[in-house]
Formats: structure tokens, C-alpha cells, sequence
């Protein structure tokens, strides 16, 4: 992390006094940023492009749960924490759904309300005299 905080400050700082100031070795540095990236880091690349492409494709409504499935489809193992902490780090987040708003029933409106024809009168003589429905 910070031969990172070094090299995006190289252009304001010289490299001796930054690596002074951080506490770590010039020739540390210059390893670092000679060393190839690992195979752990390229396929992290790779799948983080996936999920960008993914993420994109579904309008930006699947979290990771969903993209790591899609990814499953796909053919690539990876889990769902992986995915989560490449999201996280790239700063991909799911939009969350509108929240459904309640519909209540209107009361006083001025439509004809059906006749009660029952009127409480449950006590029935033979079958198939009285049928009832309920919406809610």
C-alpha cells in the first residue's frame, strides 16, 4: 500500500524522500514496481472486467449474489465474497428497487356499493344456496 501512495505521488515527490517518509527502501520501491503482477492479480482484472460487463448489461441492478451467478453461468468459479470484495473496491454497487408503496382502500368515493344480500344470515338449509367471495 504504500509503494502505491509512492508511485501516485512520484510526480510531486522525489522517490528518496518518499520512501524516507514512509518508512520503507528506495530499492524496495523500485522491486516493487518491477515485479509483474501476480496470476491472483491478472485473473482479479480479468473478473472485475466481467463483472463491470455484467453489471452494465443488467442496468446496474445486479449485486453480487446475482453476478456471481451470472459469472457461474458463465463458466467462471468464483465466490461470492471475491465478488463482493472486487465490487467494493471498484466502487460497483446494485440500485436498489423502488419499495412498493401501499394501496389502501378509498372509502369515500362515490361508485355504487353492491347490495348486502346475505346480510348475515349464515344459517343455510340445503347446499349450493349461498356462495361467498372475499377479496382481500
Amino acid at each position: 500500500m504504500r509503494f502505491r501512495v509512492i508511485a501516485a505521488h512520484a510526480g510531486s515527490w522525489p522517490i528518496r524522500t518518499a520512501c524516507r517518509v514512509l518508512g520503507v527502501s528506495s530499492s524496495g520501491y523500485y522491486a516493487w514496481r518491477a515485479r509483474p503482477d501476480s496470476a491472483r492479480a491478472l485473473a482479479n482484472q480479468q473478473i472485475l472486467t466481467d463483472i463491470r460487463r455484467l453489471h452494465a448489461s443488467h442496468h446496474g441492478r445486479y449485486g453480487s449474489p446475482r453476478l456471481q451467478a451470472a459469472l457461474r453461468a458463465e463458466g467462471r468459479l468464483v465466490s461470492r465474497g471475491r465478488v463482493e470484495r472486487l465490487m467494493r473496491g471498484a466502487g460497483i454497487r446494485a440500485i436498489a428497487g423502488r419499495r412498493c408503496r401501499p394501496a389502501t382502500t378509498n372509502s369515500r368515493h362515490t361508485l355504487p356499493v353492491a347490495p348486502n344480500l346475505l346480510d348475515r344470515q349464515f344459517a343455510v338449509t340445503r347446499p349450493n344456496t349461498v356462495w361467498l367471495a372475499d377479496i382481500t
